[in-house]
């Protein structure tokens, strides 16, 4: 039986490209494991070396029943474990020498859920009624974002300068011109290395966005779900950014522990706070098992130094070899350009002359047990949805196995030369 849905059921508990992905996602992970060539979601690899980390640190936490005990029957507050929370907030004191305290980092049950709590608190209808919302100073951005408003659309999001490289290779940047920050802003939101095109933002456009932000009374928040100092896909040589003005989150998901539902928030104390007070009515607490295992992995800096040697190092590798694999896949048999990959687990493929719209195309690839994600799902809430190039471009992860990357990048290719045939 199918009950009526309020404006807000109809708004989050309907069919949106969020819930594709992850019923794709679950579905190939899940029921079906090698019958799909997953190359869609953001599942993050099964590194050995990483897996066998947590799996020495979960028998270290079994050794200690008193610690396996708090870890499993203890409700921590709902900001998250004290101890985790001064561990966080130390090592990036002794890293990046940011002025940041326990009381500046709260945990949520997974970066998603940090998002949710951010935009609701800040965009939508305010008490005089007057309407705010998000500004993402580029598309395509992360697809998580799009449906998170619990009412009406909560985005000003804007399209971004195209410069192309060589014949087979682009990059997007800020186009400022076009970026407007108005009154109406609730704050600025952008991920980096950005979901999903891996396109990393310079430090000098993090500058510019955060002094527009500065100028208006309103956070910088920054997705660094990929980023530094963990689990630090990052390709280029960036700065890390934080002051009190910028809202920074991380996920223990792409460390390879998706499972355990853990993110992180690092903002000024009263918007820790806020985030609480969110958890507490949403949830009561959050997960405390990605933080049991972690913890002690900040406190000697071995978290960082697994991301700094072998988590960045195996996804650049998977990048060059998944793009040598396109260019052999793809040679001239018709156009194609591929984003510059700079971070993150994803290539974003651009065909400026596909003939059908990439839903097509993923309908097509998923008929032949291939998953990609289609690049309309990227661009929301534009104010020309009709621009040609967000149904030109579709989202691939490299992280998977060898075999599922290589023999779905020749599945593609196969599809697109007989769709432009």
């Amino acid at each position: 039986m199918k009950f009526p849905l309020s404006n807000t059921g109809q708004k989050l508990a309907t069919h949106s490209g969020i819930v594709e992905l992850m019923d794709d996602l679950g579905e190939a992970m899940n029921r079906a494991p090698g019958e799909m060539h997953m190359m869609g979601g953001g599942n993050p690899a099964h590194i050995p070396e990483v897996q066998e980390i947590w799996r020495r640190r979960l028998h270290e936490i079994l050794e200690f029943p008193e610690s396996c005990d708090r870890m499993l029957v203890n409700y921590d507050g709902p900001a998250g474990n004290p101890r985790f929370r001064e561990a966080f907030a130390d090592c990036l004191r002794r890293h990046y020498g940011w002025n940041v305290k326990a009381e500046n980092v709260a945990v949520t049950n997974g970066g998603q859920t940090a998002f949710f709590f951010l935009f609701n608190m800040l965009a939508g209808e305010f008490p005089d009624g007057s309407i705010h919302k998000i500004v993402i100073p580029l598309v395509p951005e992360y697809i998580g974002y799009a449906n998170q408003g619990m009412r009406e659309p909560i985005f000003t999001t804007c399209l971004p300068k195209i410069v192309e490289l060589d014949s087979h290779e682009f990059k997007y940047q800020v186009d400022f011109e076009k970026v407007q920050v108005g009154e109406d802003a609730a704050g600025i939101c952008v991920s980096r290395p950005t979901n999903p095109t891996g396109n990393v933002l310079t430090d000098t456009e993090i500058e510019r966005l955060a002094g527009l932000a500065k100028e208006r009374g309103i956070p910088l928040i920054i997705d660094n779900a990929y980023g530094a100092p963990f689990p630090n896909v990052v390709f280029e040589d960036i700065k890390p950014f934080w002051n009190e003005d910028i809202v920074l989150t991380f996920s223990l998901s792409k460390l390879g522990l998706p499972g355990t539902r853990t993110g992180i928030v690092v903002a000024h104390a009263s918007v820790i706070e806020q985030i609480s007070a969110l958890t507490s009515v949403v949830g009561l607490a959050n997960n405390n098992i990605g933080q049991a295992i972690t913890r002690p992995l900040l406190e000697n800096d071995e978290l960082l130094r697994v991301s700094r040697e072998i988590i960045r190092p195996y996804y650049l590798e998977k990048s060059r070899q998944a793009l040598e694999w396109v260019r052999e896949a793809f040679a001239d048999r018709f156009p194609w350009s591929v984003h510059r990959s700079e971070g993150a687990f994803f290539l974003w493929l651009w065909f400026p002359e596909l003939p059908v719209t990439s839903r097509e195309l993923y309908r097509r690839l998923k008929a032949r047990k291939v998953l990609i994600i289609p690049g309309e799902y990227f661009f929301y809430d534009l104010e020309d949805p009709s621009w040609p190039h967000a149904s030109q471009c579709i989202r691939m992860t490299f992280s998977q196995d060898e075999e599922t990357v290589r023999k779905g990048i020749e599945i593609l290719a196969d599809e697109l030369s007989l769709i432009h045939d």
